[in-house]
């Protein structure tokens, strides 16, 4: 048991970084997503017809 929580303390942190971390970078990933999608109908409103 004593060896557990050393390695849990020393563990758990790096854990929560990259956790957060994920979570960060998910939420720009959706960003941009909806972005991407959202550019193709964008272009075809900015772009006149011709003819």
């Amino acid at each position: 048991m004593d060896q557990i929580l050393p390695f849990v303390s020393d563990i758990g942190f790096p854990i929560i970084v990259t956790l957060y971390l994920l979570h960060r970078i998910e939420t720009k990933l959706d960003t941009l997503n909806e972005t991407l999608v959202e550019l193709p109908e964008r272009l075809r409103e900015g772009i006149p017809k011709s003819g």
